[in-house]
């Protein structure tokens, strides 16, 4: 199972750039006195909905009471649903990150989908016009200014498939690579030899940045709305995304997706793998090969997974990238949500943003990292590809026969538990949506092992932990399902296998579960 595109930020000397075309939310200065936590905040499809009102029906979008039948807009959305978010879950939710979150996270991740969303194009009694998505984005955005910016702590925006808003973000954009958009002329779907195509330039930029921060030593997350899949975008946009993740897999940290309205990928919690694989040329097909699947998301992930345990006396680390897609804000189709991952940062002795660029241990790290990468060996990527299948009209223009020698290195943060490499993410959530009262966030669940919640790092903040977790000598918890000790590569494909085998009935239903919050599976 594969997915779909990138926004881009280098993590380094503990902060985040961005790349060019982003600066927009650069609105207060950094501020190099900060302190370095090894924390940051994953936030996804926030979906304001101006005209939502409680009490009025779904089948109006939450806009107009139509039916006694269907459940009633709450005041703070409506669980479960197939409406968008109120201002007032919006609101409660920034209130909740700034007092919570706000001084112990050092950049945040913001994937889009600001404005309400495109299904409301068919409530023909409020049309959605542009002015409308512009001014929704503002609105979102100066929420992020307010809570985090004035701060110093940097904001690294996605566009949405709901948010048209050029000057906001002007390059890399998924609507270019995602299928649904063919019928747009601009959209050509990254043929070998247009040179001109919006999908080729992005690559094209995306290459060039990738380079430079891999002679920097720089590190990077790949981050972006719609995720990368050879089902939703055109073939050739995905085998350029894979063979880009795939040849850079050295700096590339993770990618980070969040997703709404892409068929049946609907802001469900998950991860997958793109791998060399997909840019092997199938000899016996005539037809670009395609892992599309008719059943649920979950059936489908452990039916992928299944077929890593089989392979998994001869699994290859270089052959894989991991994409991890978030659940959203907006409680369409499950619960509001958010993720706060932890990254490496011990052997610095540097404490605040500003002084850890001239890290001694950092310094050294880098320097490090650049002469072990001289003495790497290059391996062909097209490994999997005949030469002769390479010449053949439906093969000879495809970048699947244009693919780059790439070198691996097995030490690398997303290889290896090292500076910089994620080390798990703790996801919070709103249960009881639907009460009278004030919601709460609460934690659904993390990645990390227990036993490293009591450390000196703190991998998430005592405070912001349940009772149940914040005393030593907790050896087990639902809440703790996986006890992954990192997010490496190797990390993920354990637990993939893991999952994948039909005997482990008890992760597989505690992994389902989180998947879709107790919801309906899709």
């Amino acid at each position: 199972m594969k997915k779909r595109i990138p926004w881009l930020a280098g993590l380094f000397c503990g902060q985040v750039l961005a790349a060019p075309p982003q600066v927009v939310l650069n609105v207060a200065p950094s501020r190099p006195d900060r302190k370095l936590h090894g924390r940051f905040l994953h936030i996804t499809d926030i979906h304001p909905d101006p005209y939502y009102a409680k009490g009025t029906s779904q089948s109006s979008q939450c806009h107009r009471k139509e039916s006694d039948k269907d459940q009633k807009a709450g005041y703070y959305g409506t669980p479960f649903g197939i409406c968008d978010s109120p201002w007032t879950l919006t609101n409660y939710t920034f209130e909740h990150l700034e007092d919570h979150w706000s001084s112990e996270i050092d950049f945040v991740i913001w994937t889009g989908d600001n404005a309400r969303s495109s299904r409301h194009d068919e409530d023909h009694e409020i049309p959605r016009p542009l002015d409308e998505i512009v001014a929704l984005n503002r609105a979102v955005a100066k929420k992020m200014e307010d809570v985090f910016l004035r701060k110093g702590i940097p904001v690294v925006p996605s566009l949405g498939n709901n948010d048209v808003w050029q000057y906001f973000i002007s390059s890399l954009n998924t609507m270019y690579f995602y299928h649904n958009n063919k019928a747009l002329t601009a959209v050509r779907g990254c043929l070998v030899g247009d040179t001109s195509d919006p999908g080729n330039l992005q690559f094209d930029w995306l290459e060039v940045q990738l380079e430079m921060f891999r002679a920097r030593q720089m590190q990077v997350w790949v981050t972006g709305h719609v995720p990368p899949s050879d089902v939703h975008y055109f073939p050739e946009c995905y085998y350029r995304y894979a063979e880009l993740s795939l040849r850079y897999q050295d700096i590339i940290l993770g990618s980070l997706f969040g997703v709404s309205n892409v068929q049946k990928h609907l802001n469900v919690d998950h991860f997958y793998f793109v791998e060399a694989a997909d840019l092997n040329v199938n000899p016996k097909e005539d037809i670009m090969p395609s892992h599309s699947f008719e059943g649920t998301i979950y059936e489908e992930l452990m039916t992928d997974f299944g077929a890593l345990v089989k392979a998994s006396g001869h699994l290859n680390y270089d052959d894989y990238a991991v994409v991890s897609v978030s659940p959203s804000l907006v409680p369409n189709p499950y619960l509001p949500s958010f993720r706060v991952f932890s990254y490496n940062i011990s052997g610095l002795g540097s404490t605040t943003v500003g002084a850890v660029g001239e890290d001694e241990y950092l310094l050294m790290t880098k320097k490090d990292r650049a002469s072990r990468w001289k003495h790497l060996p290059y391996r062909h990527g097209d490994d999997g590809n005949d030469g002769r299948q390479c010449m053949g009209a439906g093969y000879r223009d495809s970048w699947r026969c244009k693919l780059h020698p790439w070198r691996s290195d097995s030490h690398a943060p997303s290889r290896q538990n090292t500076l910089w490499t994620p080390l798990g993410y703790a996801q919070y959530y709103i249960p009881e949506l639907d009460k009278k009262d004030e919601p709460k966030f609460k934690l659904e669940y993390l990645t990390f092992p227990i036993s490293s919640l009591q450390l000196a790092e703190e991998p998430v903040p005592l405070r912001n932990l349940p009772k149940s977790l914040r005393e030593a000598g907790v050896t087990e918890s639902e809440l703790a399902p996986y006890g992954l000790p990192d997010l490496t590569i190797p990390s993920w494909l354990n637990l993939a296998c893991k999952l994948g085998k039909p005997r482990e009935k008890l992760a597989r239903k505690r992994f389902k579960k989180y998947m879709y919050m107790g919801g309906e599976a899709i």
